[in-house]
Formats: C-alpha cells, sequence, structure tokens
C-alpha cells in the first residue's frame, strides 16, 4: 500500500479553516488567543498600556511595578464557537462549548527604598481550541473524495472502489457529501514574571513562559448514493458483489500533545497620573508537537461492507513569529481610553526538527509559509469608566485581528465586540465579569481546490469572570 505520511492526509482531509491543514495548524498556534482577566477583556484586551493587575503578566510584564500590595486572583471562562456552514448551497449549523478554570495568579512586591521591585507567577489557559462544523450538500459534479484518493493512495482500491489498477474509480461523482469535525483543546502556560521601576515613572519586566497544550479534531465523513445513480455500476469492474454502492466514509482523528517556553519583555512610561505609554516583544514561542493519527474507512453495499485503517505517530516544532506591540492610556476623571497595535509577520513562522516526516515535506511547508502568508497589524481598542463612590467600573471595546493569508479579504479577519463590569470594593477585593462576541468568514475544502469547498460563518461568546484580593 502506498503510504502517505500525516501531513498529506492532513492536508485533503482534516481543513476546516484553509485549503491547507498544515498552515491551519502553524496559526492554530501562532495567532493570539483571547488572553486572560476579565477587565482587559471587557476594554477589548486593549492592556498593554493601563497592565496594572495581576494579568499584566499576560499584556505586560512592566506593569507589574504599579502594584503595591500582594494579589492573588484568579478566574474562569465559557467559551461557544457557532459555525454556519454552506456547501453546494445548503447550509448547515453546528456548536460547540467549553468551560475552563481560566487564571491563578499570585503577585509579590518586595519593600525599595525608591522605585519598586514586583514578582509574580500565574497559570493561564492562553487560547482554546474548540470549534464545530457540520456541512451536507448533493454534489451534481463530477468529482468526488473516492476519485481524488485513488490518484494519491491505494484507499479506494482496498475498499473495492476503482478498477484492478487502483487509479480509476468507476465512481464519477453524484453523491451527497456529509461530515462532522470537533475539535477541543487549548494552550496553558506557568508564567514567572519580575518588573521593576529603573528610574522615574519608567517600568522594564519580563515574563519566562513555560508552555503546555493539547489539541484533538475527530471527522466523521460520507459519500452516499442517496439517488442510486450506481445501483448497477461494478465498482471493481468484474467482482458483482461491487454493485449497488451506498457509502463511502472515512473518519480521521488527530492528536497533539504540546510543550515549548518562550519570553516576553515589556516597558511602561506613566506621565503623570494622566497617561501611560507601553511597549512589548513577544519573543518567537517554539511548540515541540508530538502528533498521533488515526485513520479509518470503509465502504458499503447493499450487502458488504470493506474496512481499513492506518496510523502513525510523528513530532515536530512549530516556532511562531515575533509579536511587537505599542501601546498608550489616558485617564481623565475616571474615564480611561487605551489603544494599541501589534505588528505580526506571519511568514516567519516556521516548521523544524521533524521525525518521522521528510526534510523535503517540512521544506516545502516554509515555502508556503514564506509565499502565502504576511505580515498584519491588529489593533484593539477599550475604554473604562468608573462611577464616583459607587466602585463600579463599566467598560468596552474592539478588537480586529486581519487574516494571516495574503489576499483575503476584511470579513475573514477576526473581530470582536467586548464589554464589561467590574466591582472595586475598598480598593482590596474585586470581582470582574466579562463578555466578548467574535464573527469571521473563512472555507475549507474537502478535497483539491474549489470542487466541495465548504463556505463557513463564525461566531463566537465568551464570557470571563474575575476574582482578585489585594492584602
Amino acid at each position: 500500500m502506498k503510504l502517505i505520511k500525516v501531513f498529506f492526509l492532513t492536508i485533503c482531509i482534516l481543513s476546516i479553516t484553509t485549503p491547507a491543514q498544515t498552515l491551519t495548524d502553524a496559526l492554530r498556534i501562532s495567532e493570539t488567543g483571547l488572553g486572560v482577566g476579565a477587565r482587559a477583556l471587557g476594554m477589548g484586551n486593549a492592556f498593554s498600556g493601563i497592565s496594572d493587575d495581576a494579568s499584566a503578566m499576560y499584556f505586560n510584564p512592566a506593569g507589574l511595578g504599579f502594584i503595591k500590595r500582594l494579589e492573588v486572583a484568579g478566574g474562569f471562562d465559557y467559551f461557544s464557537f457557532n459555525n454556519d456552514a454552506t456547501l453546494y448551497n445548503n447550509k448547515t449549523n453546528y456548536s460547540s462549548s467549553a468551560t475552563n478554570f481560566n487564571q491563578m495568579s499570585f503577585v509579590f512586591p518586595f519593600p525599595t527604598i525608591q522605585g519598586s521591585l514586583v514578582f509574580g507567577m500565574s497559570y493561564n489557559k492562553t487560547k482554546d481550541f474548540t470549534s464545530a462544523q457540520k456541512f451536507d450538500g448533493y454534489n451534481i459534479g463530477n468529482h468526488s473524495m473516492i476519485q481524488y484518493l485513488a490518484t494519491i493512495s491505494d484507499i479506494p482500491y482496498e475498499l473495492y472502489l476503482t478498477d484492478a489498477t487502483g487509479n480509476v474509480s468507476a465512481i464519477k461523482g453524484n453523491l451527497n457529501q456529509s461530515g462532522t469535525t470537533l475539535q477541543e483543546g487549548g494552550l496553558d502556560s506557568w508564567t514567572f514574571s519580575g518588573a521593576t521601576e529603573v528610574s522615574k515613572n519608567l517600568f522594564v519586566g519580563g515574563s519566562l513562559n513555560i508552555n503546555s497544550g493539547t489539541f484533538s479534531s475527530n471527522r466523521d465523513y460520507y459519500e452516499d448514493d442517496t439517488r442510486g445513480i450506481y445501483d448497477t455500476v461494478e465498482t471493481a469492474p468484474g467482482d458483482p458483489n461491487t454493485k449497488n454502492f451506498t457509502t463511502f466514509y472515512r473518519n480521521d482523528v488527530l492528536n497533539w500533545e504540546l510543550s515549548g517556553w518562550d519570553l516576553k519583555l515589556g516597558t511602561m512610561y506613566q506621565l503623570s497620573k494622566i497617561a501611560r505609554f507601553g511597549a512589548t516583544i513577544q519573543f518567537p514561542k517554539t511548540y515541540t508537537n508530538k502528533e498521533k493519527y488515526d485513520r479509518s474507512a470503509r465502504s458499503e453495499f447493499s450487502s458488504l461492507i470493506y474496512e481499513n485503517s492506518y496510523n502513525d505517530e510523528v513530532e515536530y516544532d512549530i516556532t511562531s513569529p515575533f509579536a511587537i506591540t505599542g501601546a498608550a492610556s489616558v485617564n481623565v476623571k475616571g474615564l480611561i481610553l487605551s489603544g494599541e497595535a501589534t505588528l505580526t509577520d506571519y511568514t516567519q513562522t516556521k516548521f523544524d526538527n521533524a521525525k518521522g516526516i521528510p526534510a523535503t515535506d517540512i521544506a516545502s511547508l516554509n515555502k508556503d509559509i514564506k509565499e502565502l502568508f504576511r505580515a498584519v497589524a491588529a489593533f484593539n481598542l477599550g475604554m473604562e469608566y468608573t462611577i464616583p463612590q459607587a466602585g463600579i467600573r463599566i467598560r468596552g471595546g474592539f478588537i480586529s485581528q486581519p487574516s494571516p493569508y495574503k489576499g483575503d479579504p476584511s470579513d475573514f479577519g477576526k473581530k470582536y465586540l467586548t464589554g464589561g463590569i467590574g466591582f472595586l470594593a475598598d480598593e482590596t477585593f474585586a470581582i470582574d465579569v466579562a463578555y466578548a462576541h467574535g464573527w469571521w468568514k473563512t472555507y475549507g475544502d474537502n478535497y483539491e481546490v474549489n470542487l466541495s469547498r465548504v463556505y463557513q460563518d463564525i461566531s463566537t461568546d465568551k464570557m470571563l469572570v474575575t476574582f482578585s484580593y489585594r492584602f
């Protein structure tokens, strides 16, 4: 049997957001999630120019220098993913959700004669991989996954769906195509941070992140002869048992175990008590991915079922690019306005150190990244208003994350509207609640390019609750 390594198998069968699954793998690691801290999320994550609570370890570690008292913070979130997928003008809705423990942080200010010296440690769930897709449509064209696989593997041959050469299939399209994909998992980090005031009103800080994560994808794919087109056709010519073909089915299961580390440096300058200016450099994150792949397939006839299966294990590194952020905030009579921009050159994303995958395949993937990705600038805007005497803070924000793919229209970029409310009692205990609604478009090809294309309208909803106490 012509065994095809997992990278090529996943290219044709698991794509949810782009025609090339391996590039989607790279973006799954490299693109920014919705972060941690309900106060920050309520302000559209425009927090790198504020960062005066425990979530500074994630956004801008220099902001830890503003904290003068021991702080403990924790939180949890609810995330929902909704997908309206359209195949051959037939729309199908599908959704999935997850609830997670999101954050546990400790901040330790140390006494100094002047300035500040603050250390912190934190557990953060930095990204959620929960997603879902379901599609169902009748293909009146003369193509199918069966035909495509016959050109690159022996799967159709072993399922009695081709002639004796294994390269020609009697099936020529006109099948109902349907499928379901569920994905889950996320990225976690253990963060160790420090910040100091190096001169009056100028703070610098850094965060070392020890990262881990999991990802799993389970996809079912069907091609069914719902109109009896192949009732009298021998899909394996000369074998009468292969008449009355009804169904081709594939199940693909992908599992990742991720580990790695990264470093983030930040600086912050406070202009009187009116404004703050911040900047951060996120150094490349390198994740080692131990990947397991399992595939089973079967063909069904009126009286017979043929099956086969395949599994593989590979290992490789994915390295994300630098991300450089500039931020500012202004505080006028209890109203804080904040904004930031982050430049990320996704062409610097890289696969490396592969085990079980030919070096030529890795080189080809990295070439595709250079040719298909681009540098983009993400924007975050936020506001917070404190109601005098009540200790209540009201927030709103907007997040824009353009698509990393060259030529993608603006509606393929991710956009979020956020809002939140917080209560601060005696400058000691705080509870913050945030909500973010996101939306964007994308597509994925079931095989080849633009033959069986699933168009998707995606929306997400996230609710984040954070508690903090300062001693």
